[in-house]
Order: structure tokens, then C-alpha cells, then sequence
């Protein structure tokens, strides 16, 4: 498993479309941010460290969404060697059905992973280069925690989704969708407090959105300090879910370990049914 693993990390790699394609979403929301939207919503909120503190807000939605796009991208592999009938001489071959179903998982995981690590890395030297300043250790881990979560869930729901793909194209349209859709759904183009309450309960309710509101509890915990320092609660807390820091659903306030729950549970979820789709297709 290990070492097909290894080998689908270096076919995607070696593709320079795939890992541009899996970005697409990523180019976009920067594209937008650094064009438009960075001195608009700076200016708009008119505090000190306002550019830090949005700066935190769109890295923390790009982490969101990057693990999404690129677990996809990874799934590409599996279609096209489905497409291209290479799977069957895997089969044919010593490797056992599982090892090739967990390495196509595994390497799709840790793209993720890297992809994320990369994202964040570049996100930083944003902040950095504007002002900011470089998040600190204890912060590292708990965006580390998060992201590692974060993309196991996605890996289940992208795996599941991609299953149902029998050819390049259908891949590719559905990549392209999701790829254009994931900000508004994970409330980055537009922050949850401008959106028609209908929506605000979609992106509430998908999943990726709660890893989105996981990041930026921890990544912008700091800039906020310095924000609203002696501001008064209501204040912040009115920013807090205007900007999708905090969720509400009802009078309800969606704690931190209400939204790990959802994205491990999601994530188990989905892993199983993707399992039980992957033995139906065996028969």
C-alpha cells in the first residue's frame, strides 16, 4: 500500500494541471481578495490591525478549502487510471484490492496534508509581508490539529464523491464546480453576515464551513485581541458572526467541540460509505 501510495504522489506531482486545477479555487479567492475585496473589507471595519486581522480571516478560509480542492485533484489519479484501464493490471497484479483502495486514500491524504502545509506557509508570508505578524507555536499545533482533521474529513466526502466518476470529463466538470462554489459555501467570497439567511443555514450546515470556523477561532485570536481591545462583548461578538467566527444556529452558539464532532463524525461517515460503495463495486 505504502509504496503505491508513493507512486500516485509522484503522478500527481508530475502533472502540473492537476496541482494547478486543485488550486483553482485557492488562485481565485486570493485573486479576488488581493485585487478587491482586502482594502474593502479593511476599510470597512476601520480598526487598528484591520489588515492583519482580515489578512488572518481569508488565510484561515483558504486552509478551509484547499484541503477540499486537492484531496479532489488527488482522486483524478484513480479516475483516469479507471478510464485508462490501468487499474486492471493493478488487479491482476500481487496487490492485494485493499492495498491499492488505501494507497489511492493514503496519497490523497497526504496531498492534502501538503498542499495545506504549503497554503499555510504562503498565507503567513502574506501576513507577514502586510504588517502582520508570524503566528506563534502553540497556535502552529492547534492549526496542525485542525488541518489534520479537517482533511481526513474532506478525503472521506471527496473519495465518496469521486467514486461515482467514470470518466475524465464528468471528473473535471464536477472539479470545476465545486472548485468555483467552495468559497461561496464556505463563506469566504462573501462573509456569512452579508448572505440571505437561506444560505447562511447552507454554508452552516456543510461541513467544510466548520473547519473553516475552526481556523479562524485559532488564527485569529490574536489579531482580534488587538482589534477590539476594550471594545465592548457585543461588539465582538456581532463580528464574530458577521465574519463566520462563530456560528449560531437559532439562539444556539456552535462551540468548538461541537464543530469537531460534526467534522470527525462527517468523516467517518463518509469513509464508511465510501467503503461500502468500494465492496459493491468488488462484486
Amino acid at each position: 500500500m505504502i509504496s503505491f501510495a508513493k507512486r500516485n504522489l509522484l503522478v500527481f506531482f508530475k502533472d502540473r494541471s492537476s496541482v494547478f486545477f486543485s488550486l483553482l479555487a485557492v488562485f481565485i479567492i486570493i485573486g479576488l481578495y488581493a485585487l478587491f475585496l482586502g482594502d474593502v473589507w479593511t476599510n470597512s471595519i476601520n480598526v487598528e490591525g484591520g489588515r492583519f486581522l482580515m489578512d488572518s480571516w481569508i488565510g484561515s478560509g483558504l486552509l478551509a478549502v484547499v484541503s477540499v480542492t486537492t484531496t479532489m485533484g488527488a482522486f483524478g489519479i484513480m479516475v483516469e487510471d479507471k478510464t485508462k484501464k490501468i487499474v486492471k493490471d493493478f488487479i491482476s497484479s500481487p496487490l492485494k484490492r485493499t492495498n491499492i483502495a488505501g494507497g489511492y486514500i493514503l496519497s490523497a491524504y497526504l496531498i492534502g496534508i501538503i498542499m495545506s502545509l504549503i497554503t499555510l506557509v504562503l498565507v503567513e508570508i502574506y501576513i507577514i509581508g502586510n504588517g502582520g505578524t508570524l503566528i506563534s507555536f502553540s497556535t502552529f499545533i492547534k492549526v496542525l490539529g485542525i488541518l489534520i482533521l479537517s482533511t481526513f474529513a474532506n478525503t472521506s466526502i471527496m473519495l465518496f464523491v469521486v467514486l461515482f466518476f467514470n470518466s475524465n470529463n464528468a471528473f473535471s466538470t464536477a472539479s470545476t464546480i465545486i472548485g468555483t462554489i467552495i468559497g461561496f459555501l464556505t463563506g469566504i467570497y462573501l462573509p456569512i453576515g452579508q448572505l440571505p439567511k437561506s444560505m447562511q443555514w447552507v454554508v452552516k450546515l456543510f461541513p467544510p464551513s466548520h473547519s473553516a470556523v475552526l481556523f479562524r477561532q485559532v488564527m485569529m485570536e490574536e489579531p482580534m485581541a488587538v482589534s477590539f481591545a476594550g471594545a465592548p462583548e457585543a461588539v465582538v461578538t456581532e463580528f464574530k458572526e458577521a465574519m463566520g467566527v462563530i456560528y449560531k444556529m437559532g439562539e444556539y452558539e456552535v462551540s468548538e467541540l461541537t464543530s469537531i464532532l460534526i467534522i470527525a463524525g462527517i468523516g467517518v461517515i463518509f469513509f464508511f460509505l465510501s467503503l461500502l460503495k468500494l465492496s459493491q463495486k468488488k462484486k
